[in-house]
């Protein structure tokens, strides 16, 4: 599936179903508790580790839809980004970003 689909049909569930559509803060708030879940998962090695990241993703696309933003195109513009991005490490050993690539 890809995220632009993903993304339309978390926004007509939540309209199917009565869900949030205008509250951001409280949308923000919903998604933070998903995070929790999702780690709460992890940490214990819980079954629903991969629903609880689904969670997140759909809490997320929602939140793109609620604001008119197309995440398929700002993932695809921040992993050009990042992949532009050219990292070196320090003399502690701590990774960190020395510039854009052809800077």
């Amino acid at each position: 599936m890809e995220i632009r689909e993903a993304q339309k049909l978390a926004w007509a569930n939540k309209l199917e179903k009565g869900f949030n559509t205008t509250d951001v803060p409280l949308e923000f708030g919903l998604l933070t508790a998903e995070v929790g879940e999702a780690f709460t998962a992890w940490r214990k090695r819980l079954p629903d580790f991969g629903e609880e990241l689904a969670d997140v993703v759909l809490y997320v696309a929602a939140l793109a839809e609620m604001n008119g933003i197309d995440l398929a195109a700002e993932v695809e513009q921040k992993i050009n980004k990042n992949q532009a991005r050219v990292y070196e490490r320090d003399s502690r050993g701590v990774l960190i970003r020395v510039r854009e690539a052809g800077e």
